[in-house]
């Protein structure tokens, strides 16, 4: 995919400011599309003088729970773990656990994954747990924990239930945590750059820094331990571009193999659990949480996934548009410096300087069709099309009487459709129509438009406007149409 350099200029510009201004010491970004990492940039002073590039380590705080996902769907994929069984099964402990109603469910592994355990957000003390053992968490199991839901009816984002998840996949594999996220998501896929501790990493490892009133302050690496799972990875913007690309592989056309299936990954990446506006007052787009991730519906380019880590001294974040595979990663090594801001305003120039040749339902629709199934769904619309334009210029015939408009309607299509409105009343509205923009029914569509395989609109020229059609196919195999609907749009005066 070819990327505007005056865009990337505009990035690089944008990430340098933040050093500029002192939000951070160090900055670092990359851009990445369907075959990787495509441009990075950094600034600032990573502790050696240089300034950090695309090789550079930082920790990624909160993007490890997507890795803590996948490994779980791994798990999951072989039949060892349910993900609707009860935390009980793999965390003994949390039975000590009062629930918030005498009906509530012990959360499971689902609800734990989509961020709807009835916990309440944690993130300041579960920052500072890292590095607890499986007895101590236990203990603060056994001590009891608020709610402030029933578990599986809210979002609220919950530390405390990925570290269950962590322990719920070595429980099942038998080998810590972070050895079986290394053996079975991160070696696959070649991620060698990616690690649970400073002392594994190849690369320059960055130290996080805080802001205490104009100076900074360094922070303690902490780690591995209980709450790893949460977010104990470290990783460079080439890495982690290699992960997003791999994860937004699964919706192209050609989804890359790997440890997690493509079927999994797409699974990971829906919006699972609702977000409330009150969670993300600032979100311009209505959000979700999936397996990991966060899903946002973008009006004009369709989903965009995400997933933000914050840590004492270290701010990360990545995201990447479903449709078109185009992403950005950036890390920051400053306590709070929300690096998720300049790389969300960093996708938006990268998408909004993309050529737009098709709407994104007529591209969702467009790929959706690589799909067997699917294909034959969006022939038989073609069909309908076909047919249906032959039924209207039926019914626009001057000498068709009543049984032969019903006997052509009844052709194409389903019962409904007359029982909605008559036959006879449906041929009037056409007439009307046509007269009223001197619509061309033997005139090839001027235009298409589809928002979802199983339907189409199409319009037809005219001398003083335009005609729509509307059509839906039923569910039925024989692809018969349940909506029809003829409208005019007469040309403004």
């Amino acid at each position: 995919m070819t990327v505007s350099p005056a865009v990337l200029a505009v990035i690089d510009a944008r990430f340098r400011s933040r050093v500029e201004d002192g939000t951070t010491p160090s900055s670092v970004w990359g851009v990445l599309d369907r075959s990787g990492l495509i441009a990075s940039g950094g600034h600032g002073d990573r502790g050696d003088g240089r300034a950090p590039d695309a090789d550079t380590v930082y920790r990624i705080a909160s993007c490890t729970k997507s890795f803590t996902a996948a490994t779980l769907l791994t798990l999951v994929a072989e039949g060892r773990v349910d993900l609707d069984s009860p935390v009980t099964d793999a965390v003994p402990a949390f039975a000590a656990v009062t629930l918030p109603s005498p009906d509530a469910p012990v959360p499971t592994l689902r609800m734990l994954l989509t961020m709807s355990g009835g916990l309440p957000t944690d993130d300041p003390w579960a920052d500072r747990q890292e590095s607890i053992t499986d007895d101590d968490l236990d203990a603060v199991l056994r001590g009891g924990l608020l709610f402030d839901s029933v578990p599986g009816t809210r979002f609220a984002y919950s530390n405390t239930g990925y570290a269950l998840i962590g322990r719920a996949i070595a429980h099942a594999v038998g080998v810590p945590y972070a050895r079986a996220v290394t053996e079975r998501v991160l070696t696959p896929l070649g991620l060698d750059a990616t690690v649970f501790s400073a002392a594994e990493a190849h690369g320059y490892v960055v130290t996080g820094q805080r802001d205490d009133d104009g100076s900074w302050t360094p922070q303690p690496m902490t780690g591995p331990g209980a709450f790893s799972a949460i977010g104990g990875l470290f990783s460079t913007v080439r890495d982690l571009a290699r992960w997003a690309r791999h994860l937004a592989s699964a919706s192209g056309a050609d989804p890359e193999p790997g440890p997690v299936t493509p079927a999994d990954r797409r699974a990971a990446q829906q919006a699972l659990r609702v977000v409330p506006p009150s969670v993300v007052p600032a979100a311009r787009r209505a959000t979700a949480y999936g397996f990991g991730l966060f899903v946002e519906q973008d009006p004009r380019y369709g989903e965009i996934v995400s997933h933000s880590g914050g840590y004492p001294g270290f701010s990360a974040h990545m995201r990447w548009s479903v449709e078109h595979g185009l992403g950005v990663v950036a890390f920051e090594n400053a306590t709070q410096a929300k690096v998720s801001a300049p790389a969300e305003q960093a996708l938006d120039e990268l998408l909004a300087d993309l050529p737009m040749d098709v709407d994104v339902d007529t591209a969702r629709v467009q790929r959706a069709a690589a799909v067997p199934g699917v294909r034959r769904t969006v022939d038989a619309v073609r069909a309908a099309r076909e047919a249906v334009s032959a039924l209207l210029r039926g019914w626009a015939a001057d000498d068709v009487d009543d049984a032969t408009v019903a006997a052509l309607g009844a052709a194409v299509c389903t019962p409904n459709v007359p029982m909605d409105r008559p036959w006879a009343a449906r041929r009037r509205a056409l007439l009307e129509a046509v007269r009223t923009v001197g619509a061309d029914l033997d005139a090839a569509p001027l235009e298409e438009r589809s928002t979802v395989p199983s339907q189409l609109r199409w319009w037809l020229p005219g001398t003083a406007g335009r005609l729509r059609v509307d059509i839906r196919l039923a569910p039925l195999a024989a692809g018969r149409v349940q909506t029809l609907l003829v409208t005019a749009e007469p040309t403004e005066r």
